[in-house]
């Protein structure tokens, strides 16, 4: 019964979300999309909330900027913006493309998952777009924590340099990120690197290139979650 509560209230939500918010054209729809922003994307919980942080010399992260904060970073030097949800024509979307292109900010995607693993020609799309991202940048997602994470930890590994460990930071509770639930895929994406990287060394970019497999990395999450489960019963 709870179940079909839930999904009822789930289906009514998407429904009610995809029903709107996708023209800017005029007073009322820009009207509607304004509210379709701050309540199904929930943007007024992102005015003081920013997790925004710094990633490296020049590259920093942070949940989804409104208008008003790309103008912020506009003023601190940040020549760029790399969005990691993509490009789905809702109020995001849109707000974010028109503030950029007014304050001519280049704006780049690259599209990562929070809660299923990016397939290999998805996470090779990112870490070629963060090379080649014009500096100052922000990496953003929604939340700032599993993307933007995810990246982070990425771009510090293998642009940076950095070990392991020191990238692994950018995935914590700090960014209100948690690994015990289906956000951990990401977590556990990086565990599989570490543990092939410990059979024989390999370098993270290359294991990425040659070997990850998204539907690996799905089936032993899944796996590794059922086990867990099972003891806990």
């Amino acid at each position: 019964m709870f179940k079909r509560l839930h999904d009822w209230f789930d289906t009514t939500e998407r429904r009610l979300r995809n029903s709107f918010g996708d023209d800017l054209s005029t007073p009322r729809t820009r009207r509607q999309a304004w509210w379709h922003f701050n309540l199904f994307d929930h943007a007024f919980l992102r005015i003081l909330w920013t997790n925004f942080d710094e990633v490296a010399p020049g590259v920093y992260r942070s949940n989804h900027p409104g208008p008003q904060r790309l103008e912020k970073y506009k003023e601190m030097g940040i020549r760029s913006i790399l969005n990691l949800r993509g490009v789905d024509g809702r109020s995001p979307w849109l707000f974010e493309k028109e503030a950029c292109d007014e304050l001519g900010m280049e704006l780049k995607v690259a599209k990562i998952y929070a809660r299923k693993p990016a397939k290999r020609k998805e996470i090779l799309h990112l870490i070629d777009t963060m090379r080649e991202m014009d500096k100052p940048f922000v990496m953003h997602c929604k939340s700032g924590a599993d993307r933007a994470g995810f990246a982070s930890v990425l771009y510090k590994a293998i642009i940076e340099g950095a070990p392991l460990e020191e990238a692994r930071k950018h995935l914590s509770l700090r960014y209100i990120h948690t690994d015990w639930t289906e956000t951990g895929i990401v977590d556990h994406i990086i565990d599989m690197y570490e543990q092939r990287n410990a059979q024989s060394p390999i370098t993270m970019e290359e294991w990425f290139r040659t070997e990850y497999d998204h539907k690996e990395a799905a089936a032993s999450f899944a796996a590794r979650r059922a086990g867990k489960r099972a003891k806990a019963a």
